[in-house]
């Protein structure tokens, strides 16, 4: 298999750090939470079999350089840094897989970039805008309260409010034979920190809603998903909301909400089924 090559590329007001590996369709990670581009190196290690990946820093996380770091990123931004770096790497339209705020992300950038996108996995999607006005305000007192404790307490504090939103439960998470937990390094920490200081707020107050799915829908395969044992996370109803504006079924994954990182080979062979044309 190819060794991974990394580089940074300029876009506007940042330089973003990237990594590609593999053979074949390329396909982009818009990761989770805190992940940074060696969040799934697991999972990357078997779509890379098949496929050209490329995994990313979004802004404010670990080797992406920022030039004024206090001003707010919104998921219309981190969309656009994946324009760029999707238009540096190809000129055909690229698959993406989406996993939760990265999910809002591709969204985002099939709404505003029609055919850039082939496919989207949009996985546990965290895309307030899609739910009904009731559960959407909810959420995002939840949300708020997120932040509240990582302002107050550092992320520590708000860490485990984090989680049980997203239906997980740190002491309990099943995983596949052989995987072992991303250890909480200084770099993963600050990553953690700006993903609660910037992203929750900006994903709180995102607009993203029917309109741009059904603009985006014109030219991407859409795929509404969610992991087995994610029914507890406030991201699954995004899937239902998803699926039901879209007319198509949720498509189930192993594991929960972080089943990428816990169920790395089952991820990457659901992934690969649905990303594989049928005769």
């Amino acid at each position: 298999m190819d060794a991974t090559k990394t580089a940074m590329l300029r876009v506007p007001g940042a330089e973003v750090y990237y990594e590609v590996r593999g053979d074949g369709p390329l396909m982009v990670i818009g990761q989770s939470g805190e992940g940074d581009a060696r969040r799934t190196a697991d999972l990357v290690d078997r779509l890379a079999e098949h496929y050209t990946m490329v995994t990313y820093d979004r802004r404010g996380l670990s080797r992406t350089r920022v030039e004024d770091p206090s001003v707010p990123v919104t998921p219309a931004m981190h969309a656009e840094d994946v324009h760029h770096l999707l238009s540096a790497l190809t000129d055909e339209p690229a698959l993406m897989l989406g996993c939760s705020l990265g999910a809002l992300y591709g969204l985002h950038l099939a709404a505003a970039h029609p055919g850039q996108l082939a496919a989207l996995i949009a996985h546990d999607p965290a895309t307030p805008g899609l739910l009904k006005d009731h559960d959407r305000a909810d959420i995002e007192r939840r949300l708020g309260e997120i932040e509240a404790a990582y302002r107050a307490d550092g992320w520590r504090a708000a860490v485990p409010l984090a989680a049980a939103l997203t239906g997980l439960d740190p002491a309990r998470i099943e995983t596949e034979a052989g995987v072992i937990a991303a250890p909480m390094t200084e770099e993963r920490a600050a990553d953690f920190g700006y993903y609660l200081a910037n992203d929750i707020p900006q994903c709180r107050v995102d607009t993203l809603g029917a309109a741009e799915v059904r603009a985006a829908a014109a030219h991407t395969r859409i795929i509404p998903a969610a992991g087995k044992d994610s029914k507890n996370a406030w991201n699954h109803q995004c899937a239902v909301e998803l699926a039901a504006l879209l007319g198509r079924p949720i498509e189930e994954f192993p594991g929960g909400h972080n089943g990428n990182t816990s169920f790395p080979t089952g991820f990457a062979a659901r992934v690969h089924e649905l990303f594989t044309p049928t005769s």
